[in-house]
C-alpha cells in the first residue's frame, strides 16, 4: 500500500512540503520521486503520471494519479480514516475544510512577494500593502477557526490537513519576519518545531544547489526556529555503527557528533542528519 509522490526542490516547492506533508505527518507509506525545478527533469519525470503536470502529483497504490493537494488530501483520507488527516468532530472538519480551500486558492501576493526559501531568514523583506493585507487575512481566519474549535495549538484541534496546508505560510513569515501577532508567531513556531517539518527542512538544506530565483537582497538572520545540535561531516568510514540507521546498508559515509562517529549509507544520510539530528529518531536511537 505505498503510494507514489513526485515532488521538487525540497527547500523551494511549497506545493512539495504541502503534499509531503500529508504523508509523512500522518504516517503514511510514500515513495518518493524528486525532480529539479526550472528544469527538463519535473516535465520528463511527469511524463510517468499523465495528466500530472506540476509537484506534487500523487500515484495511489491501484494506480490513480492525483495531481492537486486539496484531491490529494481527500483521497488520503478516504482511504484512510484511522490517519487522522481531517478532524473527527464535524464542526472542526468543516472549519479546517474552509481553511484549507482558502489557502489551496488564495494569498496570491504573499506567495509571489515571499516565495518559500527554507535555507535562509531575512531580517526585513519591506512587505508591500497587498502582502499585509493577506496577512492581516491569514489573522482572521487563524483566530476564527480557534474561537469555532477551542483549539490552542493547531487550528482545528489535532495536527491536520488545514495545518499542512498552512505550513508554507509559516515558513515565508519565518523566513521573511513578516510582522503578524504573537498569536500568529506562536503557531509560525508550532509549525517550524514539527517533527515533520524539521525533518523535510533538513533535506532541503543540503538538497541540490541553492536555486537563483529565489534569492533576494535583503540583510539576513538566523533562521527563527529549533536551533539543531552540533554535527559535522568528517571524513572515512570507521563508526560505532556498521550500518545505516535508515537503510540498514553499509557504512559509506560519517559525521561527528559529541565528539562520537556514526555512519551512513550515502552522503545524503549524512547530510541531512548533520543538518539536523534531533529531526531523525532512528539516529537519536543511536545516541
Amino acid at each position: 500500500m505505498t503510494y507514489d509522490l513526485v515532488i521538487g526542490d525540497r527547500a523551494y516547492s511549497s506545493w512539495s512540503l504541502r503534499g509531503w506533508l500529508l504523508f509523512d505527518a500522518f504516517g503514511l507509506p510514500v515513495k518518493l520521486h524528486t525532480a529539479r525545478l526550472y528544469t527538463d527533469e519535473l516535465p520528463t519525470l511527469l511524463k510517468q503520471f499523465h495528466p500530472g503536470k506540476t509537484a506534487p502529483t500523487m500515484r495511489t497504490p491501484d494506480g490513480v494519479v492525483v495531481p492537486e493537494t486539496i484531491a490529494i488530501a481527500e483521497e488520503l483520507a478516504s482511504r484512510h480514516p484511522e490517519a487522522g488527516i481531517w478532524p473527527t468532530d464535524p464542526k472542526a472538519r468543516a472549519v479546517a475544510r474552509v481553511l484549507a480551500a482558502e489557502m489551496h486558492a488564495g494569498f496570491t501576493a504573499l506567495r509571489s512577494h515571499c516565495p518559500m526559501n527554507l535555507r535562509v531568514s531575512y531580517e526585513d523583506c519591506a512587505p508591500p500593502q497587498a502582502v499585509l493585507a493577506d496577512l492581516a487575512r491569514l489573522e482572521v481566519i487563524w483566530d476564527w477557526a480557534r474561537a469555532e474549535t477551542g483549539a490552542q495549538v493547531w487550528l482545528a484541534g489535532d495536527y491536520s490537513a488545514a495545518d499542512a496546508f498552512f505550513a508554507p505560510v509559516a515558513t515565508r513569515i519565518a523566513t521573511y519576519n513578516l510582522p503578524v501577532s504573537d498569536r500568529a508567531m506562536a503557531y509560525v513556531q508550532a509549525h517550524l518545531a514539527h517533527p515533520s517539518f524539521r525533518r523535510w527542512r533538513a533535506m532541503g538544506l543540503v538538497d541540490g544547489a541553492d536555486q537563483e530565483f529565489y534569492r533576494r537582497p535583503y540583510p539576513l538572520r538566523p533562521w527563527p526556529g529549533p536551533v539543531p545540535m552540533a554535527a559535522r561531516a568528517v571524513e572515512g568510514t570507521e563508526a560505532e555503527n556498521a550500518a545505516c540507521p535508515y537503510s540498514g546498508k553499509p557504512v559509506t559515509h560519517v559525521l561527528e557528533m559529541q565528539g562520537r562517529r556514526f555512519g551512513f549509507c550515502n552522503a545524503f544520510c549524512r547530510d541531512k542528519t548533520v543538518a539536523d539530528p534531533e529531526a531523525w529518531p532512528a539516529f537519536m536511537a543511536l545516541l
